[in-house]
């Protein structure tokens, strides 16, 4: 199972509602509907009064994400990739990677390739991709900013909502069995904003700023090899310059897939 989001979901439930039964809590207990109305509809409530509207738009789209398979930021084939085009250009010139172009997939890569093709100065390619590596950072920080802050009103929810039930439970003073269930289902509430804030909504901002490190470094990658082959930069310096951004699994990797490819550098 390659969805960790998945797996941290499926633990926290068997650790916190099996906890519960071997305490000797039933899991009716949590059927409270007033505690979740307080908590996720008061989380949704503060959120929409923090964020505009199209900010809060992105987020089913961020929960898919999430749960979601990772991204294959394949970062050792795209520096082979690299080499093999710096080759390629320092022995037939630029101009030769123009039948590269349309066999790329990715849009950054393919705009970098053209105006480097088409033989923009380095200063302004640079600058261009470097500003919209800077606008997608900026993107995924208020994704992340959304879970965070969700993370931050649902405890804080879930306080009220026990307060709420203990001035509903004073009501029922006289009733000693009464009271007793109420003050539990007071303290549902409580369970349901800590359980939602430290498990759900804190680990998905987490979450959402790992994937964002992930594909910056990719695409700074992609910058840096696309400077390197406009500069003309040998193949060995290459690899060198943009294996930076590779972690010690990631470098092993590589040098495994050079050595089984058999491919010199110049």
């Amino acid at each position: 199972m390659k969805n960790s989001s998945l797996i941290g979901m499926i633990l926290a439930c068997v650790g916190v509602f099996g906890g519960m039964v071997m305490k000797g809590v039933p899991l009716t207990a949590l059927l409270v509907p007033a505690a979740y109305l307080i908590i996720f509809v008061g989380t949704a409530a503060s959120l929409f009064v923090a964020f505009p509207t199209d900010e809060i738009a992105i987020f089913p789209k961020l929960m898919k994400m999430i749960f979601s398979a990772p991204p294959d930021h394949n970062k050792e084939h795209l520096i082979k990739m690299f080499v093999e085009w710096a080759s390629v250009a320092r022995r037939e010139g630029l101009l030769a990677l123009e039948s590269k172009v349309e066999e790329i997939e990715d849009d950054f890569l393919k705009n970098g390739m053209k105006m480097i093709i088409d033989g923009n100065e380095q200063e302004f390619v640079h600058d261009v991709l470097l500003e919209e590596v800077t606008q997608m950072e900026d993107r995924h920080k208020i994704g992340a900013l959304i879970f965070a802050q969700a993370g931050t009103y649902a405890p804080t929810l879930g306080v009220l909502g026990a307060v709420v039930g203990l001035i509903a439970a004073l009501g029922n003073l006289a009733d000693i069995e009464k009271l007793g269930h109420a003050i539990a289902a007071a303290f549902i509430a409580t369970l349901l904003g800590i359980f939602s804030g430290y498990v759900l909504w804190h680990p998905m901002a987490n979450k959402c700023k790992r994937l964002s490190k992930r594909e910056i470094e990719t695409k700074m990658i992609v910058v840096e090899g696309l400077m390197a082959i406009q500069a003309g930069i040998s193949t060995i310096a290459i690899e060198q310059k943009l294996s930076v951004f590779l972690s010690p699994t990631e470098k092993k990797k590589l040098e495994e897939s050079k050595n089984s490819g058999g491919g010199k550098d110049e």
